[in-house]
């Protein structure tokens, strides 16, 4: 199926000259100063008192600022994206400031009382607090492996190989579960809002209170437009599933085609897609290989979680899809004159949707493409087709089962271009992105020029 003619008219190309880091900055940025404008506002207007009693307060109103600012974030609304740098950026800052944000208040109840409580703001602020735990806790441990230390990573392997843990990691895993639970991330903060409300003893300050009512009033604002309005102004776009194929032992690719109006995209960007399976519905962000100007939309499925470890037994052909939201900005036409792309695996989707729009004569002036991947790479055969109609493309396969994994080392001494002359884009397991974008710039690329996704918006 993926044997698309090629338009081989040669175009005038705009010259590639990287990227400014300023467009990754302007959203943390923007974070950062709300915190410290808050606490500003909050030590000029503080009332005579208890110094103590006002610093935990602080601590727990800028908990639910952050809170807020987190709600803010995953709204769906387009120009909050473009603030981060993609929608996938946003949401590891809302991990983020949900994070530091429940530490917080955390923090505020664990060093703030009030000797005259009122009778229900404790049991509200404890809910809310619980709830905010649990969605924290559950969050962060997938991730186990990467903010465990080194020495103890074998122990807590042991570990979570004993059949209790797994049983518990199951459920754990689960996005479709773990989604359902997330959405009442505006519940628990709202309890906490209101607890604060009722028993802060420093809202003798109108500025006090009003500052606070803002700034979790806002974020209760985002959440229920996410909840109750964001469904009904999004563009959606109905498909049926043409075909599910393997790709290897661990993939499928599953080919999508329009029943109205067709899904719009730009090569290398993911689409959040609601599909039917034999089990009900499921709604994952999902990578689009094929080109904008093919009919059929084509995605890639990697063996994750619950419903892609099946998704062969329970996708079908005939059964209905809606795809919404082109995400990502991950586009090698903010590259340099000299790119590296590397891919890993299934990691390769988004290079094959720019392979596959792209005419010749339009890539930059030297592309060197590693794909790597341990075995034969599964796409191998379809990626050197489509590089043989591109004279800039320098394409490396690198099979880790006889050869030496990737290294930046290896990756430079390849090229043989000045690191800061270098663009990057990196695709594929995170703990190989994540090695490779960190010792790219530490051998020299600029970090505005390194180039990922992070497709879990998990």
């Amino acid at each position: 199926m993926w044997g698309m003619a090629i338009d081989t008219a040669v175009r005038h190309r705009r010259p590639y000259r990287g990227s400014h880091l300023i467009t990754r900055l302007v959203g943390p940025l923007t974070i950062g100063a709300l915190v410290l404008a808050f606490a500003l506002l909050w030590l000029v207007a503080r009332p005579v008192g208890d110094v103590g009693q006002f610093v935990g307060q602080l601590i727990g109103a800028e908990g639910v600022l952050l809170l807020s600012v987190g709600l803010v974030l995953i709204s769906t609304l387009r120009w909050v994206e473009q603030f981060f740098d993609g929608v996938d950026k946003a949401a590891v800052w809302h991990r983020r400031v949900a994070i530091v944000g429940t530490i917080l208040i955390g923090v505020h109840i664990a060093s703030t009382g009030n000797r005259h409580p009122s009778q229900l703001g404790p049991t509200l602020g404890t809910i809310g607090i619980v709830g905010l735990a649990t969605l924290t806790v559950w969050a962060i441990a997938p991730r186990w492996r990467s903010i465990t230390p080194r020495p103890l990573r074998s122990a807590v392997e042991r570990v979570m190989q004993t059949a209790p843990v797994r049983l518990v990691g199951r459920w754990v895993g689960s996005y479709g579960l773990w989604r359902g639970f997330h959405r009442l991330t505006g519940v628990f903060l709202g309890f906490g809002f209101v607890h604060g409300l009722m028993d802060a003893t420093l809202f003798g300050s109108s500025l006090l209170r009003w500052s606070y009512v803002a700034v979790g009033g806002v974020g209760l604002a985002f959440y229920l437009y996410r909840e109750l309005l964001a469904r009904h102004v999004a563009q959606t776009h109905d498909y049926q599933v043409s075909s599910v194929a393997p790709i290897d032992d661990a993939a499928h690719e599953i080919w999508l085609r329009p029943l109205g109006e067709r899904f719009a995209f730009r090569p290398g960007q993911f689409a959040l897609v609601n599909l039917e399976a034999r089990d009900g519905w499921h709604r994952h962000p999902f990578t689009i290989a094929s080109a904008p100007q093919e009919k059929e939309v084509r995605i890639t499925v990697r063996a994750l979680g619950d419903f892609t470890s099946s998704i062969g037994e329970l996708v079908a052909p005939g059964m209905p899809a809606v795809i919404s939201s082109p995400q990502g900005h991950f586009d090698f036409k903010r590259g340099t004159e000299h790119q590296v792309w590397i891919a890993g695996g299934i990691g390769v989707a988004p290079m094959l949707s720019w392979l596959r729009s792209a005419v010749p004569g339009e890539l930059p002036h030297r592309v060197d493409f590693f794909y790597t991947a341990r075995g034969p790479a599964p796409l191998a055969d379809e990626v050197s087709h489509l590089a043989e109609h591109h004279d800039e493309m320098h394409l490396h396969l690198v099979d880790t089962a006889t050869d030496p994994r990737l290294s930046t080392e290896h990756v430079l001494a390849t090229v043989g271009v000045e690191p800061r002359q270098l663009s990057a884009f990196l695709c594929g397991p995170e703990t190989m992105v994540n090695a490779l974008q960190r010792d790219l710039v530490r051998a020299g690329v600029k970090p505005a020029n390194v180039h990922r996704e992070f497709y879990n918006l998990r």
